[in-house]
């Protein structure tokens, strides 16, 4: 019999392959939820409903995994010859730079164009700047070339460095490691950046003013009452909020989360990190407004998914209309209602981790703002109203002092750090100095910094399937509440079966982090006793 742990990472690797229809519905919910919504359901959404649902035969699917559980050796593939493998190698970098070549002449035509005075369209425009992107990276290889006898350590620095690469050279396996290691990571963040704004965003206190009673009762309703404002009011108090008011109130882990989910890196000081946010979210406003004015059905299936990825739109199991629904609905909240882009960006993390509408997620945006960000909104409000009070204004003032000292020290801490490193940093001859105990002391940490990494990377893979699971039960509701029909016994073992390989094997995952503290403890023990 195959042990709990080989076949939920079967089940694993099943989950996340998109060509296997097994696991669909695990991996398409959302879109699913949207589309065969109880509340809109038709006559001709009945029988799609009925049809995704015998589609998938949950019979079928007992047997193959009995077939699994009885097989104790996996097939073995069939490997490659040497030559083969280098033939294919060939053959996939001689077919990437005829593909180079093509982007550099095209875009030379473009370029020319441009300096003529035309302007490119958005598709002219992307074509062009990523043939830019892939000639600067040609920068380092070229290095490799003109150092004699430096080219033998090019497949060395490809493997470390994979990103070296053009575009054009990269294969359908690498870009998808690239999204589904950027969903994971978004999902990881999102689900932290509603834990941060949840803890920030406390009951608090509004100044009752004649004027401006409107945006005070809002957040009164939200926050004090539990009552829930109708979409006209979410999008009309959305739009008195600033871009740079709101991304300004926001704290460091709060803006390393948005930092992540956008797919920007998380380095440097607060300012720094606020300044990055702001560039990508500007290019992000001239790529709004080349879209509408092209028009969203113009763009092809890539740049329909390059485009949703930018904006945190969840593009895995989604299909080309349910994208262009939610890309429609991102320029008319951005454009039309002018609606920030960073509450854009903050409810589409409730969206991408609990399922939420939009209209749900702008609530649970709304009613999780930090105090300062609503009274400094607020305050910024009433002054072009002319109604402000000076207890409001001294309240904003000491609320942005203190973030004021706090970014202050922080700044100086890493400068400290900074300098501490500098003075620390080990000479050549440290280095030459080792003796053999410290060269084991440094391979020991490097294989448990190794064997932790590894087991994150389980544990995060767990995760995700058990969010999977979650969308997929609550599909099974949604479709019993549409069709008023009971799901057949099959169904509900292989969801009971399914539950307890999860269980399983959440519980051997932390047994065995159990043994790696006991034995560092151990170690650490030893160690003080020598």
């Amino acid at each position: 019999m195959l042990s709990v742990s080989k076949l939920a990472q079967i089940i694993i690797r099943r989950s996340i392959s998109r060509s296997n229809a097994l696991y669909r519905p695990m991996i398409y919910p959302i879109e699913r939820r949207t589309f065969l919504s109880p509340q809109k359901l038709s006559k001709n959404g009945q029988c799609k409903l009925q049809r995704a649902e015998e589609s998938m035969d949950p019979k079928e699917i007992l047997k193959r995994i009995e077939t699994i559980e009885k097989n104790n050796k996996p097939s073995k593939e069939v490997k490659k010859s040497m030559w083969q493998k280098v033939k294919d190698e060939a053959t996939h970098y001689w077919h990437g730079m005829k593909l180079l070549g093509l982007d550099i002449k095209i875009s030379s035509r473009l370029t020319y164009k441009l300096l003529t005075g035309s302007t490119l369209t958005r598709r002219e425009h992307r074509q062009l700047r990523r043939t830019t992107a892939d000639i600067v990276r040609l920068v380092p290889l070229s290095v490799f070339l003109m150092v004699p006898f430096m080219e033998f350590l090019l497949p060395v620095a490809l493997k470390v460095f994979p990103n070296m690469l053009p575009s054009t050279f990269e294969n359908k396996k690498i870009q998808e490691e690239k999204k589904l290691k950027l969903v994971k990571v978004r999902l990881e963040m999102a689900k932290f950046l509603q834990e941060t704004i949840a803890e920030s965003g406390q009951n608090g206190s509004l100044v009752d003013t004649t004027h401006g009673q409107e945006f005070v009762d809002f957040f009164r309703k939200m926050r004090t009452t539990g009552e829930q404002p109708s979409t006209e009011d979410l999008i009309k108090i959305a739009s008195k909020f600033e871009d740079e008011l709101t991304l300004d109130n926001l704290s460091r882990p709060q803006l390393i989360s948005m930092c992540r989910y956008m797919n920007i890196k998380a380095f440097g000081t607060d300012n720094f990190l606020r300044f990055q946010i702001q560039n990508h979210m500007r290019q992000l406003k001239l790529d709004d407004q080349a879209i509408q004015q092209e028009g969203i059905d113009h763009l092809t299936t890539t740049e329909l998914h390059a485009a949703c990825a930018a904006r945190g739109i969840r593009t895995i199991g989604a299909s080309n209309e349910r994208l262009r629904g939610e890309l429609a609905q991102w320029l008319d909240l951005q454009l039309n209602h002018h609606v920030p882009w960073t509450l854009l960006i903050l409810s589409r993390a409730f969206c991408f981790t609990d399922g939420m509408t939009h209209e749900e997620a702008l609530r649970a945006t709304f009613n999780s703002l930090p105090d300062n960000l609503v009274n400094e909104a607020e305050l910024h409000m009433l002054e072009t109203m002319g109604t402000s009070t000076y207890k409001q204004k001294l309240d904003v003032l000491e609320q942005q002092e203190e973030m004021i000292e706090d970014e202050s020290e922080q700044e100086e801490k890493e400068k400290k750090v900074h300098e501490a490193l500098s003075e620390k940093m080990p000479s050549d001859a440290d280095h030459k100095g080792l003796t053999e105990e410290q060269k084991d002391n440094f391979q020991k940490a490097l294989s448990k910094l190794r064997s932790k990494v590894d087991f994150l990377g389980q544990r995060a893979q767990l995760n995700e399937i058990k969010f999977h699971h979650k969308d997929y039960k609550q599909l099974v509701e949604d479709i019993r509440a549409a069709t008023n029909k009971e799901s057949n016994v099959s169904a509900s073992r292989l969801s009971k079966r399914l539950e307890k390989m999860l269980n399983a094997l959440d519980k051997e995952l932390d047994s065995l982090e159990n043994e790696d503290q006991e034995k560092e403890k151990k170690e650490e023990k030893r160690a003080q006793a020598q």
